[in-house]
């Protein structure tokens, strides 16, 4: 059994909710390095793009985490990217695969989270949902939606 000391419960799981996303927001900025390498001009601006709202994200989540008397996670020096990256086809499904990831973090975030972090995780997983579908679109994925955003496969 694990004890923490001056947070509630909810405080407790909605900080342990916001690690996770900031986790995921870190893993998905390493990701769009990948991505931007194999792209052309117009799909380097849309990957520069994303990985700046993950960015954002990930800083006011370290402010929030850290005014929370909690301790953000940092981010690894390197991420294992789940198949090699090495043309547009492959750079392409990474950006999903990056959306999505940190979609069902956010999802995750929601349970546990109430008020403002509610409300970020929700804008957040909504962005995610939004950027996946783009990618898939790019892609030429069908069908370039799915029925619920963030949820396991």
């Amino acid at each position: 059994m694990e004890v923490r000391a001056h947070r509630g419960t909810q405080q407790t799981d909605s900080s342990d909710a916001l690690s996770a996303a900031l986790a995921a927001e870190h893993a998905a900025i390493f990701g769009y390095g990948a991505v931007g390498g194999h792209l052309d001009r117009a799909g380097q601006d849309a990957a520069r793009q994303a990985e700046t709202a993950h960015r954002n994200r990930r800083d006011a989540l370290v402010v929030r985490i850290a005014a929370a008397s909690a301790s953000p996670p940092a981010a690894a020096p390197a991420y294992a990217l789940p198949f090699p990256v090495t043309d547009r086809t492959s750079a392409l499904k990474l950006a999903v695969a990056l959306e999505e990831g940190a979609a069902q973090a956010w999802r995750q975030a929601l349970p546990a989270t109430s008020g403002n972090d509610r409300r970020l995780a929700l804008d957040a997983l909504m962005d995610c949902a939004v950027q996946a579908t783009r990618w898939r679109r790019s892609a030429g994925i069908l069908p370039p939606t799915v029925p619920f955003p963030g949820a396991p496969a």
